[in-house]
């Protein structure tokens, strides 16, 4: 990474003990708030979730703006916030910095004093703050800028500055809060690559710094984050490695967002559940061809309908289990298929829209609303889909993940 921080920054206000992370837990009342979240240090953790699930709350508590009811921060051997021990310290005080969607710099200021302001509030002469303020606007890119005021630049350019100035102060924590969410979509994937090089490719600190990734973009958390949480409601409803969490999830959100098709019902053994489908569902357990390794298969039942496929980790009869299946891997056709084994639902077509050369296709079957397949817009017009279409997804039970939730 390009200009690395000088020796001035390092000396401003840091604590003595080595950081083992952050620990966050809290308990909030009036915003129906209850969550715990630890972030290992070095480690980049991503939070998303619906709006009004709780994410922006939580970032305020971690940085001091809230007081929460019951819980506590700490950020490596440091207590951010105790309510048992009353301990509650100021913002400027936690060594955290905020990088939210609104640049919000000084307008009167020029860049590099934009930059060198946080260093020049922690005790560090003009010219050791500039000094810092350019060796960070070097590491973003930003060198260009550092005579101008912000109302010469750009909603990339401000934000490139916005994230020197959050570094410029060498906090242990960094908040991301949407960062670039109103960016344009040809600004985002270079503020990614810059983003991704401080937080992976910086020199290393005596304190790893750590990061916590607000966003409702996942290309946000695949290409930033180590590990994420799924917020809904106010309660952490999934958590673990991102690759993990996209490819097996076990919530309709990260569902959603990994663009999968998510039914949540009971495992059942194989086959055991097509005499109780009727006319919604057909499913058959696969028998796979002679001389091939031959995979587990389970079945999990959403209330009257079986839904087949290969098991992946845990996955127990009677015990709650998830059917995870791609939107590229539903056959759709307009008469009941037969052939070789499959899930086939019944549908109403409900939404057609158009994804960027593919057409995605969504309908609701009786106990499975909302399910989607990825079609060629010629596909589309033999088909003859419209809104209110009755057709068939099928999808073979190869192609379908089922694992314990």
């Amino acid at each position: 990474m390009r200009g690395a921080l000088s020796d001035s920054a390092t000396s401003l206000d840091k604590p003595s003990t080595p950081l083992t992370g952050l620990s966050v837990s809290a308990r909030i009342v009036d915003r129906d708030l209850d969550v715990r979240i630890d972030v290992a240090p070095g480690e980049v953790l991503a939070v998303l979730g619906p709006n009004g699930a709780g994410k922006s709350s939580l970032l305020q508590v971690i940085a001091g703006l809230i007081v929460p009811d019951e819980g506590h921060v700490r950020l490596g051997d440091r207590a951010l916030t105790d309510t048992t021990k009353g301990v509650a310290l100021p913002p400027h005080r936690r060594g955290i910095s905020l990088l939210a969607q609104d640049p919000l710099l000084f307008p009167h200021l020029s860049v590099r004093d934009n930059v060198a302001f946080g260093p020049r509030s922690r005790g560090a002469n003009t010219r050791a703050a500039r000094r810092i303020a350019d060796n960070w606007l070097n590491a973003v890119d930003a060198t260009v800028f550092a005579d101008r005021h912000p109302a010469a630049l750009s909603g990339g350019q401000a934000q490139r500055v916005a994230l020197a100035r959050a570094l410029a102060v060498d906090p242990d924590l960094l908040l991301l809060d949407e960062p670039m969410s109103a960016l344009d979509v040809d600004v985002a994937p270079a503020m990614r690559t810059l983003l991704r090089r401080v937080l992976r490719d910086e020199p290393a600190r005596a304190h790893p710094r750590c990061a916590v990734l607000v966003t409702h973009d996942i290309i946000d958390a695949i290409t930033l984050a180590d590990r994420l949480v799924v917020v809904e409601a106010g309660r952490i409803v999934e958590s673990g490695p991102v690759a993990e969490v996209m490819s097996h999830p076990r919530n309709p959100f990260a569902a959603r967002i990994a663009g999968l098709n998510l039914l949540r019902g009971t495992g059942v053994v194989p086959g055991t559940a097509a005499e109780n489908s009727g006319p919604t569902v057909e499913a058959r357990s696969p028998t796979p061809d002679p001389g091939d390794s031959a995979p587990t298969f389970g079945t999990v039942l959403v209330d009257e309908l079986g839904v087949d496929g290969c098991v992946v980790g845990d996955f127990l009869p009677g015990a709650p289990a998830a059917a995870v299946f791609a939107p590229a891997a539903v056959s759709v056709f307009r008469t009941r298929p037969g052939g070789s084994p499959r899930n086939v639902f019944t549908v109403d077509i409900t939404e057609i829209t158009d994804r960027g050369g593919i057409v995605r296709v969504r309908g609701d079957a009786p106990q499975a609303p909302g399910l989607c397949a990825d079609l060629t817009p010629a596909a589309v017009a033999q088909l003859h889909l419209t809104i209110g279409t009755e057709a068939f997804f099928a999808v073979k039970a190869t192609e379908v993940r089922v694992y314990a939730c």
